[in-house]
């Protein structure tokens, strides 16, 4: 399949309310292919109730977070995680099962919401940078029910299809200390793109922005079924400085688990990850090391690692 149609079908707007035409190759059933849900491995909730509020003062972001803190920070930490969605649309709630599962497990979540009154638009890099900056300045603001308990030193992006691009171009940023990248990857530019330089180019990210990540990287796919699990495997070759782990799940195509249940086998790769990276849960972290780690042993998907102790 051409790379630039790839390209193209990654970036479709599927969700509600934004329509794009659909590019030759890829149909609408290649981009909504999802892993039946009958006989699905189940979501696995952590142990804190969530509570999902806008953003002080930043009505363009959505917070998840333990609806009880008193934990944090003396009994466990609470990392971020900012999403990026699917086709880089605004609108973060279609993700609210997966987003709670994640945030269940002591997380703070932010995703992105379209604003009363304004103009349908993408999720760019910059909205989620905002969130970065609003997770800062609210762990310092001194009325926050978050003051003095989130763990700035421990973000994370995540994003899916074209939210993975996102994933990919905010690695760059010195406070992202991991990404996760489901059912996408980098993609060569284009012949057009590339001699438009530096003022035009592509918006994906090309494979110049890999020697920029700085933490480990998570690669998640659909298996044969997910048009993008060629590029999110290049991707994983491509990588030579930093751990990674790389995971495609057979049948699962390109919208997997994300909007089963709770968000399905998929929020638990998601949270176990974080859990590992940021929280050092050595069970969670069974999930990615040892010779009998529990996607390495697992019939249902196919695996690899580098630099990953």
């Amino acid at each position: 399949m051409h790379k630039t149609i790839v390209t193209a079908a990654a970036v479709l707007l599927t969700s509600v309310g934004v329509c794009l035409a659909q590019p030759a190759g890829i149909t609408p059933e290649m981009i909504s292919r999802a892993l039946p849900l009958e006989g699905a491995p189940l979501a696995e909730p952590g142990p804190y109730k969530i509570t999902s509020e806008a953003a002080f003062g930043s009505p363009g972001l959505q917070v998840l977070r333990p609806t009880t803190l008193d934990a944090f920070p003396k009994k466990d930490t609470l990392p971020v995680m900012v999403w990026g969605n699917g086709g880089c649309a605004i609108d973060s709630t279609r993700y609210s099962g997966f987003l709670t599962t994640i945030a269940s497990h002591g997380v703070l979540v932010m995703g992105t919401v379209p604003q009363e009154g304004a103009a349908r638009r993408q999720e760019t890099a910059d909205d989620v940078r905002a969130a970065i900056d609003w997770a800062a300045k609210e762990n310092a603001r001194t009325d926050s029910p978050l003051k003095g308990k989130i763990a700035v030193d421990k973000v994370a992006v995540m994003g899916q299809s074209c939210g993975g691009f996102l994933s990919i171009v905010l690695g760059a940023d010195p406070r992202v200390k991991t990404i996760g990248v489901f059912n996408s990857g980098v993609q060569d530019a284009a012949p057009a793109a590339q001699a438009k330089g530096k003022g035009g180019g592509s918006p994906q990210p090309t494979p110049d922005a890999l020697p920029k990540l700085h933490g480990p990287v998570l690669l998640i796919n659909g298996g044969e079924p997910d048009f993008m699990m060629a590029a999110s495997a290049a991707t994983f070759d491509k990588i030579d400085h930093l751990p990674a782990f790389y995971g495609a799940r057979h049948n699962a195509g390109h919208t997997a688990t994300v909007f089963h249940p709770g968000g399905g086998e998929f929020a638990n790769v998601a949270s176990n990850w974080l859990r590992w990276t940021f929280k050092g849960d050595k069970k969670a972290g069974g999930m990615f090391v040892g010779k009998n780690c529990s996607l390495c042993t697992n019939s249902n998907w196919d695996v690899r690692s580098k630099g990953i102790k």
